[in-house]
């Protein structure tokens, strides 16, 4: 079973719940609809990893960096730069049939995380900056949300259990792209305009 790191502890996720759509800016760069509902998809534990890869078995990956929590104790407990990898031309196509997303978001690696941090028991702002090769290209928070934190853990309860050590990503602000080897990633989470943790990838083939 695939591992993350929370404060340099090992945890054991046993699944990861993704919200799709939940950046207005980023449903028009896509031509999506914005959604009437909240849109979830599961990802298992085999996408857990911390590598950045650029293809999986011959199929290019796009990148889509998101606020992702840590579920504990009947909360969101810590806090990581997640970075939800996609193969875009498969999902077109699949959503082209209105088929279901897993051949191209639940691929073996397709969850990419840094270390989570604990949370800061006040509330506050959270937002995320994804740079590349030092150009800032994605950038948002939670105000922009079409679904906040607490709306997000409280929709997935009405039907699904999270148990200890799950993760929940939140969705992708508008600047989504290909996957280019060789590419420096800086992935950045902030709390109140303060960088909480940042962690820096080099995608691989």
């Amino acid at each position: 079973m695939n591992q993350i790191t929370l404060d340099g502890i090992l945890i054991t996720p046993s699944k990861v719940v993704c919200v799709g759509r939940n950046y207005v800016e980023h449903i028009h760069e896509l031509g999506n609809e914005v959604p009437d509902e909240m849109v979830l998809f599961v990802k298992p534990n085999s996408a857990i990893s911390s590598s950045l890869l650029a293809s999986h078995n011959g199929d290019e990956l796009h990148y889509e960096g998101e606020i992702s929590f840590l579920y504990q104790n009947g909360k969101f407990s810590a806090v990581a730069f997640g970075i939800d990898l996609t193969k875009r031309s498969i999902q077109n196509v699949l959503k082209s049939k209105s088929l279901p997303w897993e051949r191209s978001k639940a691929f073996n690696g397709s969850a990419v995380f840094s270390e989570f941090v604990s949370l800061q028991p006040e509330a506050s702002l959270l937002g995320l900056t994804l740079s590349i090769n030092n150009t800032l290209i994605q950038e948002g928070d939670t105000q922009l949300m079409l679904y906040k934190p607490d709306e997000i853990l409280a929709e997935i309860q009405t039907f699904m259990a999270l148990t200890d050590g799950d993760i929940v990503m939140t969705g992708t602000p508008k600047g989504v792209g290909k996957i280019i080897a060789g590419d420096v990633y800086i992935g950045t989470v902030t709390q109140n305009a303060k960088p909480l943790i940042s962690h820096q990838w080099t995608a691989s083939v």
